[in-house]
C-alpha cells in the first residue's frame, strides 16, 4: 500500500487551503483507506493532499497581534478619557475619528492586498479590523463627551457594540464581530443591573439574551457558518451566568419589577427562540430552544421558596447546572468548538467550588469537604469522559455509514 506524506512539497501549487498537522495526519491515514476502495486513485490522492498546507490554528503570530490590537485600542479609548482635555471638544473628535477611520480603511486596504497576494489568511488584518472596532468605541465615547453625556451610561457600550457588529458583517471579520457581542453583552448586563433592586429581573434579563445569542447562533449555521461559534459561546456565557446566580440558595423574588426593558427582553428571546427554531437546519433548532430551558429551570430554582435554604435545594441546584454545563460541553464537541468546551467546563468547576465551600461547608467541615468536592470532580469527569467516548463513537460510527 503506498503511503502519502503529510509534508508540503517545495514545488506545491501557491493557491493551497490550510490546515491543521491533525488534520493532515487524519488525511493522510484515509486516503490509503479511499484508495483501497476503489474511490480514488494514486495520483488522485496525491492532488487531494497536495491541496493543503499545514497551518496551526492559532499561531504566536496571531496571538501577539491580537493582544497588541487590543492595548492600542484599549489605550486610545483612555487616552480619549485623560490626556486630551487641553485640546477643544471639536479636534479631540477630528483627532479620534482619524484614528478611526485609518484603521477601518486600513483593514479593508490590507484584506484586499491579501486575497490577491494568495489565500493564505494573515492576522494582520484581523488586528487591524479589531483596532478599528475598539477605536470605534473611542469615537462613541468622545463624540458623548462632546456632547455633555456622562461616560457611565451603558448605551454608549450599546453604540460601541452595535458599530462593531455592523463593522463585522460589513467585512465578514470575526474580530469585529467578538468586540461587538462583548460590548453589547456588556451593556444587556449593566442596562439590566443598573438601578434595579430584583435579582429575579435581572436573571430574567440575561437568560432572554442568552435565548437570542442562541437563537443567532442557530440562524448562522445556516446563512453565515463563521459567525455561529461567537454567538454561541456569548450565549453559553449568558445563560450559565445567570444559571449560576439563580441556583444560589440566598437569591429570591423580592422586588420584582417587571420593567420595560426585561419586557423587550422576553419579547426578543421569544422571537428569536421562535425563528431559531423555525428557520434553522438539523439539529441547530433545538439549541435555542434547550437555551429557553435553561432559563425556565432558573425560574423555578428561583421561585423555590421553602427551604431555601436547605441542602435539597443546593443539591438540585448543582444537578441542574451540571446538566446544563454539560449540555454546552457536549454542544462543544459537536461544533467543534474547544472555547465553548473550555467555557462549560470552567464555569462547571468554578460552580462546584463554590456551591462545595458555600453551601456544603456547614454540613461536612474540614477534611470531608475536600473528600466530598474531590469525589464530586472525580464523578462528574468520569461522567464527561463517558459522554464524550460515547457521543465521538457515535459521530464516527454516523461517518462511517454515510
Amino acid at each position: 500500500m503506498t503511503t502519502v506524506s503529510t509534508g508540503p512539497s517545495p514545488t506545491a501549487a501557491p493557491h493551497t487551503r490550510p490546515a491543521t498537522p491533525a488534520q493532515l495526519a487524519w488525511l493522510a491515514d484515509e486516503l490509503p483507506l479511499w484508495r483501497a476502495a476503489g474511490l480514488v486513485d494514486d495520483r488522485s490522492a496525491s492532488t487531494i493532499l497536495a491541496g493543503y498546507h499545514p497551518s496551526r490554528r492559532f499561531d504566536l503570530s496571531h496571538l501577539l497581534l491580537t493582544l497588541g490590537a487590543a492595548f492600542v485600542g484599549v489605550g486610545i479609548i483612555w487616552l480619549v478619557a485623560s490626556n486630551l482635555d487641553q485640546l477643544p471638544p471639536a479636534t479631540r473628535f477630528a483627532v479620534v475619528a482619524a484614528f478611526w477611520l485609518a484603521f477601518l480603511a486600513g483593514g479593508e486596504l490590507l484584506a484586499r492586498t491579501r486575497a490577491h497576494g494568495g489565500p493564505v489568511p494573515s492576522p494582520v488584518v484581523g488586528a487591524v479590523r479589531v483596532l478599528a472596532a475598539l477605536t470605534f468605541g473611542a469615537v462613541v465615547f468622545q463624540a458623548a463627551q462632546s456632547l455633555q453625556v456622562p461616560a457611565y451610561e451603558p448605551a454608549l457600550v450599546a453604540w460601541w457594540g452595535l458599530g462593531a457588529l455592523v463593522h463585522a458583517y460589513a467585512v465578514r471579520g470575526t474580530g469585529p464581530l467578538v468586540v461587538g457581542l462583548l460590548g453589547l453583552g456588556s451593556w444587556v448586563t449593566w442596562q439590566a443591573v443598573d438601578g434595579n433592586d430584583s435579582e429575579l429581573t435581572v436573571l430574567l434579563v440575561l437568560f432572554g439574551a442568552g435565548v437570542v445569542a442562541a437563537a443567532a447562533a442557530a440562524l448562522h449555521t445556516r446563512w453565515l457558518p463563521s459567525f455561529a461559534g461567537a454567538w454561541r459561546v456569548v450565549g453559553a456565557a449568558l445563560s450559565l451566568g445567570a444559571l449560576y446566580a439563580a441556583a444560589l440558595p440566598y437569591v429570591t423574588t423580592d422586588g420584582f419589577d417587571r420593567t420595560p426593558f426585561l419586557v423587550a427582553a422576553l419579547v426578543a428571546a421569544g422571537l428569536a427562540a421562535t425563528a431559531g427554531a423555525a428557520l434553522a437546519e438539523g439539529d441547530a433548532r433545538f439549541e435555542p430552544l434547550l437555551a429557553v430551558a435553561i432559563g425556565a429551570a432558573g425560574l423555578l430554582l428561583v421561585e423555590w421558596e421553602a427551604d431555601r435554604d436547605s441542602w435539597t435545594h443546593a443539591s438540585v441546584g448543582v444537578v441542574v447546572f451540571v446538566a446544563a454545563a454539560g449540555w454546552f460541553a457536549v454542544l462543544g464537541v459537536l461544533r467543534d468548538s474547544r472555547l465553548l468546551t473550555f467555557v462549560a467546563t470552567a464555569s462547571l468547576v468554578l460552580f462546584t467550588t463554590v456551591q462545595a465551600f458555600s453551601v456544603f461547608a456547614p454540613i461536612f467541615t474540614g477534611a470531608w469537604l475536600f473528600v466530598l468536592l474531590g469525589l464530586v470532580f472525580v464523578g462528574t469527569g468520569y461522567l464527561a469522559d463517558r459522554a464524550r467516548r460515547q457521543l465521538t463513537r457515535t459521530l464516527h460510527e454516523q461517518g462511517a455509514t454515510r
